[in-house]
């Protein structure tokens, strides 16, 4: 009896580890599962205050992307087509919230270049992106582009870009993850998955 709680305890632990782990390239991470939660997490906006993911995911039934940084312009041009998007997609009955680890006053600048009226939030520690098991090493050329963008917070790590769909109680429904960072999910199958989710 001892040995089987040992060993489902060491699985816990090891299924813990990987998802708070940076993993060494894109190809390695293990992020959380269609079924699991979006953890909990105390993030900045754009005013630099603390928000609460799960009080904003609790209101609506959310698309939560993340994202590389206003930096990135594969990123840009997702942030933007979805800012086309958004009113079909608020018309399902989704919000859309998008993470980065750009520091607070960055998001400004993401929001009035992209023309996104959807909530943009920092993760500049990387505490939610680590979590969620889509954090891996940042390679050499990117490091300090990411020091300046998070206020030198972010020293180590990128996410792989990701576009989980939750419902109110943060349970996974759906996700598109690529670690290919020039590849992201149209609007027109986001909007697709959205209408078949209802």
């Amino acid at each position: 009896m001892k040995k089987s709680l040992f060993i489902l305890f060491a699985a816990f632990s090891i299924a813990a580890h990987a998802q708070n782990a940076i993993a060494k390239f894109a190809t390695d991470i293990a992020p959380l599962l269609i079924g699991e939660k979006i953890p909990n997490a105390a993030l900045k906006s754009a005013e630099n205050t603390v928000v609460n993911l799960s009080d904003l995911i609790q209101k609506k039934k959310t698309v939560l992307v993340f994202y590389r940084g206003g930096w990135c312009p594969y990123c840009n041009l997702h942030l933007a087509a979805l800012a086309e998007a958004e009113k079909q997609i608020l018309d399902l009955g989704y919000q859309i919230i998008a993470i980065s680890p750009d520091a607070p006053e960055n998001l400004k600048i993401t929001e009035e270049k992209d023309k996104v009226k959807y909530t943009l939030l920092s993760d500049s520690k990387g505490e939610l992106i680590k979590m969620a098991g889509i954090a891996f090493e940042v390679p050499e050329n990117y490091k300090s582009l990411i020091n300046v963008h998070s206020n030198g917070v972010n020293t180590n790590f990128l996410p792989v870009p990701s576009v989980f769909i939750v419902n109110t109680d943060s349970t996974i429904l759906f996700e598109y993850i690529s670690p290919d960072f020039k590849h992201r999910i149209s609007s027109e199958l986001l909007v697709s998955v959205l209408k078949n989710l209802n």
